[in-house]
């Protein structure tokens, strides 16, 4: 039995001489001296910009930490919001003695450190040293300040059409399939109040393509294709007629339940005017409806400036045929609203107005 431990003991203590080994018996390694930051200079400023956000924001560059040993360096680059270093953030890790870091990152560790947008604030930066593969033997560089405005970042926009045998484009992705109205304030709610033939409905958000793909995963519940798992199950629409539909892509739910156009009243045309459409003040840029949805209308490529317009019907100021006050890019008109901006960039767009609710939507041509 005592060789049998004798053994063990003898296995046991080879195993750790070989870690020791691999790691050059850190045990016994002492930092010499410590290291600096040489660049950038404390105080210096950089500001940031969404068009810039792949671009490098900020380089560290600092001497090199002598561990008098022959395992690899890691430092790590911290940044944080006091100068105590309370909850640094790690924004890089290397084991050379230079890195750069992008200015989206930045930006992000910015604004979490509770920098206002286009607002100059002051983060701290410090380089870490370890030696290692456990990180044994930590020591810091000197602190430095470095000035930074971050810019909001804005969530890109998601369109949804619809697709499907209910739909005026069949299941066709790209054959002027209408799409649903993004709400002004909540830019992860969509309507749509219109007409649905009996069948069945989906939603796409880029034209041409069958993903993402949006349907349903229960009642009520939303489901979606990304291009990574299955397709959902279509949204059942048992008997023809006119319906308000809404999708909520933060909660992913939807509602779809029966509208009474029977009082609607028909418009022989509507159409876009005011300075920030092609023809001005001086004449409508028309419209056209379908058939089936005779209360939406479309336009395919217009150019829109970020100027006033409003929509009217039959080239007339006539109630209850004009419509205004609206928000750029989406949102809903009221009837004798004043003018609105449409959008804020000028380009070329699709126009769809919903003359039941007012709700309409511009998408940018690329």
């Amino acid at each position: 039995m005592k060789n049998i431990f004798l053994y063990l003991f003898t296995v046991v203590l080879a195993a750790g001489f070989t870690s020791c080994e691999d790691e050059q018996d850190l045990l016994f390694v002492n930092p010499t001296g410590s290291f600096t930051i040489t660049s950038p200079e404390s105080g210096a400023a950089a500001v940031l910009t969404a068009e810039t956000a792949t671009n490098t924001a900020l380089t560290v560059t600092w001497e090199d930490m002598d561990y008098e040993t022959a395992t690899d360096v890691n430092y790590v680059v911290q940044i944080s919001a006091d100068e105590a270093f309370t909850a640094p953030v790690d924004a890089a890790t290397t084991t050379s003695t230079t890195t750069s870091i992008v200015t989206s990152t930045l930006n992000t560790i910015a604004v979490n450190a509770g920098i206002a947008y286009e607002t100059q604030g002051v983060l701290y930066v410090r380089v870490k040293a370890t030696v290692g593969a456990q990180g044994a033997m930590e020591t810091y560089s000197n602190t430095i300040t470095f000035l930074v405005t971050p810019y909001e970042a804005s969530t890109p926009l998601i369109d949804l059409f619809l697709v499907g045998s209910a739909t005026d484009a069949g299941w066709d992705t790209n054959n002027n399939n209408t799409p649903l109205f993004r709400d002004a304030e909540d830019q992860n709610l969509y309507h749509f109040t219109g007409y649905f033939a009996a069948g069945e409905v989906k939603m796409i958000s880029l034209l041409g393509a069958w993903q993402p793909q949006y349907g349903s995963a229960g009642d009520g519940m939303l489901g979606v294709n990304d291009g990574t798992g299955s397709d959902p199950a279509s949204i059942a629409i048992a008997t023809a007629g006119y319906y308000e539909f809404t999708v909520n892509l933060e909660d992913m739910t939807y509602t779809l339940t029966p509208y009474d156009a029977s009082a609607a009243p028909s418009f022989n045309s509507v159409g876009i005017i005011g300075a920030g459409s092609p023809g001005g003040w001086d004449a409508d840029t028309v419209l056209t409806a379908t058939a089936a949805n005779p209360h939406i209308w479309h336009g395919s490529g217009i150019a829109i400036t970020a100027a006033a317009v409003k929509f009217r019907a039959n080239a007339s100021w006539d109630l209850p045929g004009n419509w205004g006050g609206g928000t750029p890019i989406s949102g809903q008109v009221s009837v004798n609203g004043g003018d609105f901006v449409p959008v804020v960039d000028a380009g070329t767009y699709d126009i769809w107005f919903n003359d039941l609710d007012g709700r309409y939507i511009f998408i940018a041509v690329n």
